[in-house]
């Protein structure tokens, strides 16, 4: 059963035009209809079918009767919460990823709020004068960037996703000598280390740690009382769920293949000390039923949603939601629309309403919290699936909309699903060509090298019969189990660990001449003696490495800072200048 009814042409026009206008969805009386019924229970349970998923959802639904004001709120779970079966409820604690940031940037509104605070900072206020770490390689950007232009992603700074992110001041000395990819102002580039930055804030100008700061002063006065930054907290109320992945599955052959279900590590681990360079942009921990709560905040712009008393000032809510720059110039689908992002919030409008959104993704867990205020209706949909779970958060949103909305359902499974396909049969490598021998030998190009921003990596011959190093020694011995079946004996690799969150290695696979074809590791511990110790995700081949000479020799990689489409990598004659980043071979390393 799929999300997917059909409704006669004068119904769909009738629809369409009643959308248009905007007008409330009135049910009379003094609640409004719920949503959560059995036949989109079925529906619900059918996405996850069709995806073949191994995990579940959590799903919020908040509506406001225009009539009376008060609030109709369901929450549900569906599906499966953790590796031993338990069945995903309304209390299931997720990792909400990337919907953190609104709770970043609405603790710095507070602290713009704050009339105590001396001196006093605004929304305008330069980053340079508050935070002395700060600066960027441009020094436009480095001068003149405001709080303003940090949360709406318009430095100039792509993702970069790949920096070490473990401490949060490292985090900002080391924005310095990051490559930009556009001019400050010209063009929206997520990037999440400014949402580290801005974690910063409160610590800096009240002299209270960031986590600490949004408990205190968002989370306990809504009542939000099981949603934490620390997974030790979570964990140790016995509702946090497992993210699930599938190990052993070839897409090519099986796109939706289900392989072996392998529960993820916590992503961040965090045992209840302030100050993880995660938080900001992506450390909250919350479930259905809080999130109820969170959407009922939002939707009355800052009150707390039984009390009626202001927690947020409504000014900090409409500021952040606000458009300040063009993130999504082309509609992905025709129901949807171009999108402008604020701070920590992108507003678009879906089949002629408008909605306020974020979406959330981080190893095991995906999100997406949607709400339309012109309806006071408020989604957030919660998934553990690794694989699948953006694609089964949109579909099940989507379902949750056009049935809460009274519109034609699409059948946007199948729309997804072929998206899927699609996008696997366009990551299918290049052959290597027939010649391609380096110009160096493989075990010339071992060694350690650094950027001034990623820090040291040392690079390891796979083929070495005897590695130069100890440090190559342990690390080639520990690749059967450590990164077991994934890297090809026939091809020329170097093998580095990476000290960065969510990825511990990285490959460099020789296709031709000196270029490389890098990929990202994240190795998982599986935790059975009696199981093979680790089974692997890759992320790639995605970006390229090129060794040279200049000046010093060194590899430049290309395709490795995610600026998005659109954005070009460097010019330059050089390999060094080309580059997105430049790895410099230290004097005497082998």
């Amino acid at each position: 059963m799929h999300c997917f009814i059909r409704t006669t042409i004068l119904a769909t026009l009738a629809v369409l035009s009643f959308a248009q206008d905007q007008q409330p969805l009135l049910s009379g009386g003094h609640s409004r209809a719920k949503i959560l019924t059995p036949k989109l229970d079925a529906a619900i349970d059918a996405i996850l079918k069709e995806f073949n998923s191994p995990a579940g959802v959590g799903v919020a639904i908040v509506q406001k009767s225009f009539v009376s004001g008060e609030w109709t709120v369901e929450t549900a779970g569906y599906g499966i919460a953790k590796i031993d079966g338990t069945k995903v409820t309304g209390d299931t604690l997720f990792s909400i990823g990337s919907n953190s940031k609104l709770f970043d940037i609405i603790a710095t509104g507070l602290l713009i709020s704050n009339e105590s605070l001396t001196p006093r900072v605004s929304w305008n206020t330069k980053i340079a004068s508050v935070l002395p770490d700060w600066g960027l390689m441009d020094p436009v950007a480095s001068s003149e960037s405001t709080i303003v232009d940090v949360m709406s992603h318009r430095t100039g700074l792509p993702p970069h996703d790949l920096l070490p992110h473990e401490d949060v001041h490292e985090v900002i000395k080391n924005l310095r000598y990051l490559k930009p990819s556009t001019g400050f102002r010209e063009l929206y580039q997520y990037n999440n280390h400014m949402y580290t930055l801005l974690s910063a804030l409160p610590e800096v100008l009240v002299g209270i740690p960031f986590e600490t700061y949004v408990n205190d002063f968002i989370l306990e006065p809504l009542g939000m009382t099981s949603t934490t930054y620390y997974s030790k907290l979570a964990k140790d109320s016995g509702h946090l769920a497992d993210g699930l992945g599938r190990d052993g599955v070839n897409q090519t052959q099986d796109p939706f293949g289900i392989g072996r279900v392998r529960p993820f590590p916590y992503w961040t681990p965090n045992d209840g000390i302030p100050g993880d360079a995660n938080s900001g942009d992506a450390g909250v921990i919350s479930n259905a039923k809080e999130m109820a709560i969170w959407l009922q905040a939002l939707l009355s712009e800052g009150r707390h949603p039984t009390q009626n008393k202001t927690v947020i000032p409504a000014e900090v809510i409409r500021r952040v939601s606000s458009g300040v720059v063009v993130s999504q110039p082309v509609a992905e689908f025709p129901e949807d629309s171009p999108k402008v992002y604020g701070g920590g919030q992108s507003r678009g409008t879906y089949r002629g309403f408008e909605y306020i959104e974020h979406g959330g993704a981080v190893w095991g867990f995906r999100s997406a919290i949607t709400r339309i205020p012109n309806q006071n209706l408020g989604v957030a949909v919660l998934s553990n699936d690794n694989t699948f779970g953006t694609q089964i958060v949109k579909a099940v949103r989507f379902c949750i909309l056009d049935e809460a909305l009274s519109l034609e359902a699409v059948n946007w499974t199948e729309r997804l699903k072929s998206q899927i396909i699609s996008s696997i049969k366009d990551g299918i490598p290049t052959s290597r060509p027939t010649n391609p021998s380096p110009s160096f030998p493989i075990n010339e190009l071992a060694g350690i090298y650094r950027h001034p921003g990623y820090g040291t990596i040392e690079l390891c011959d796979v083929s070495a019969i005897k590695p130069p190093s100890e440090s190559c020694r342990h690390l080639l011995s520990d690749i059967p189990a450590t990164l077991p079946d994934v890297l090809d004996p026939l091809v020329p690799t170097l093998v580095a660990k990476w000290r960065g969150v969510e990825v511990t290695h990285i490959s460099l696979a020789h296709f031709e001449h000196n270029v490389f074809n890098a990929t990202a590791f994240y190795s998982v511990p599986t935790g059975n003696s009696s199981d093979k110790p680790f089974w692997v995700n890759a992320m790639g081949p995605g970006f390229v490495a090129e060794f040279a000479f200049d000046e010093k020799f060194g590899f430049g990689v290309r395709g490795f800072w995610g600026a998005g489409v659109g954005v070009e990598s460097p010019g330059g004659a050089s390999v060094k200048d080309r580059a997105e980043a430049w790895f410099e071979k230290l004097d005497g390393s082998s």
